[in-house]
């Protein structure tokens, strides 16, 4: 009778309670699958699927009526040795990732840092710098290339009063990468309002622990500003990065649009134009799929540029995760 009253009130859990404790486990976990089932489904209806389906065709010589037939790696050794407008293309991306990434960064951190040093109206002009990037890009691209036409373009007639000659922009091969990237600073508004949350974010104590040490402005901001906002400096450059590398609708309009054509979904001889200086890898990518019929060869261009652009989210997903241990360390 007393071992049987110490099994009983030794704490250790009846089968009974055990049973229900499972039960329960089992419901959170039906419920929880129950709610997320839609979310998965649509991930593997709308990125599972297809893209498996791209690396498949990727081996593949397809042109949307022929059965796919396999080739194994021939549209990759295609891509890399026998294609020459790859290269212009690929020079051109990376000229983007390059120049636009580091102005498109540099751009937002600037308006940001000012922005946050206003008394009042902060709220004010950080609506009208997001404005921007609620139009369309398409009709942006439209907007720029009126304001920046080498005749009779606002720019151009502004910079005539002043004594300087005006350049053809869209229309010079040297220039429009360039006035590519004004259009891009132009919608740069989303990064510099979440690098002014990251910046209004910052604790003041650190400001005033600094100034006690006789820093001024600029060691402020690089000894205190900058670590404090590195992470989202560090999302706002791969975010660009990954933005440049899949630059397509600004460039297709702004080639057609230039040229004077209504055709600003991309006329054949204007893609790329002037002289292939706005021919991006997605556009390559575009035409060879929509335009030439070449799926296999465009799977094979697609399946390249998503492995380049997980590379540097998989690298932005790591240092994150690495200076938030420094942070917790500290």
């Amino acid at each position: 009778m007393t071992s049987t009253i110490a099994a009983k009130t030794d704490g250790s859990p009846s089968a009974p309670s055990q049973a229900r404790a499972g039960a329960r486990r089992a419901k959170r976990r039906r419920t929880a699958l129950f709610f997320m089932a839609p979310a998965l489904i649509g991930f593997l209806v709308f990125f599972g699927y297809p893209l498996i389906a791209t690396v498949y065709y990727s081996f593949t010589k397809y042109d949307l009526i022929n059965p796919p037939q396999f080739i194994g790696f021939g549209n990759y050794v295609r891509m890399f040795t026998t294609e020459p407008l790859v290269g212009v293309a690929a020079y051109n991306t990376l000229w983007l990732v390059v120049i636009l990434t580091t102005c498109r960064v540099l751009f937002s951190l600037g308006i940001a840092s000012v922005i946050s040093r206003l008394k009042s109206g902060v709220g004010l002009v950080r609506t009208l710098c997001y404005l921007p990037t609620l139009a369309p890009p398409a009709a942006a691209t439209l907007a720029f290339v009126f304001v920046f036409n080498p005749e009779f373009g606002p720019v151009n007639r502004f910079l005539r009063l002043i004594g300087i000659d005006g350049g053809l922009w869209f229309n010079s091969p040297a220039m429009s990468k360039p006035a590519l990237t004004l259009l891009a600073l132009w919608g740069s508004g989303e990064l510099m309002i979440i690098i002014l949350a990251a910046l209004l974010d910052v604790p003041t104590e650190q400001y005033e622990a600094a100034e006690l040490d006789g820093a001024g402005s600029v060691r402020k901001f690089w000894h205190v500003t900058l670590p404090s906002i590195s992470p989202v400096l560090l999302f706002g450059v791969v975010n660009s990065i990954i933005y440049a590398l899949q630059f397509f609708t600004q460039a297709i309009v702004a080639a057609s649009a230039s040229a004077g054509t209504a055709d600003v979904a991309g006329n054949s001889k204007l893609i790329g134009a002037p002289e292939n200086s706005t021919l991006t890898y997605p556009i390559w990518l575009y035409v060879q799929g929509f335009r030439y019929f070449n799926m296999g060869y465009a799977a094979a261009m697609a399946v390249l540029l998503f492995i380049v652009s997980a590379g540097f989210t998989w690298i932005l997903v790591r240092q994150l995760r690495k200076s938030q241990h420094q942070e917790e360390g500290a």
